[in-house]
């Protein structure tokens, strides 16, 4: 029981040639669900810069999960208009930029996935919590409440201008 037959990692050990008893990895080993080839996808980064594209098409469907995924992970903080006034906030918690000042509405995509996988400040990560789609799809919903603010009459199709309710009453 005191000389056990093991191997610790990291310690010396006589029975490989080279001593160490923590084998390497076999060339091009990847660990499971792990292979992210798609760098810009995972990362949000295009090199050392964010990317400005968005890795895959943008709908409802999309815009419908990153709304559901935004009000979990990201409205506590900055509340579901993304004005940065969210409960935790009027409990205490340092208070978020808003999504709709100037500097916010011209980073480019991957700057918005980038914090959302990396934390920033005050903010922590959420890469554990949230997949890599889903916070691809939190960040064109930031993109749609930005451009609900910005958004004017001639932003929305001439066909579709009639289903507006301009006076908010029914």
């Amino acid at each position: 029981m005191q000389d056990q037959p093991k191997y610790i990692p990291l310690r010396p050990t006589d029975f490989f040639e080279d001593h160490r008893s923590a084998r390497p990895l076999l060339e091009n080993t990847v660990a499971r669900g792990h292979l992210n080839a798609d760098t810009e996808f995972y990362t949000g980064m295009q090199g050392d810069k964010p990317t400005a594209r968005f890795p895959f098409p943008i709908t409802r469907d999309v815009l419908t999960l990153g709304q559901q995924r935004y009000n979990i992970y990201c409205s506590p903080c900055h509340d579901r208009l993304g004005n940065g006034d969210g409960m935790v906030v009027r409990r205490g918690y340092r208070r978020p930029p808003s999504y709709h000042i100037d500097r916010l509405r011209q980073v480019p995509d991957g700057y918005i996935y980038d914090v959302i996988t990396n934390g920033f400040g005050a903010m922590p990560d959420y890469a554990a919590q949230i997949q890599p789609r889903d916070r691809w799809a939190i960040v064109a919903y930031v993109r749609a409440l930005q451009l609900s603010r910005q958004g004017t009459i001639n932003d929305v199709p001439a066909d579709k201008r009639g289903e507006l309710n301009p006076g908010g009453a029914q």
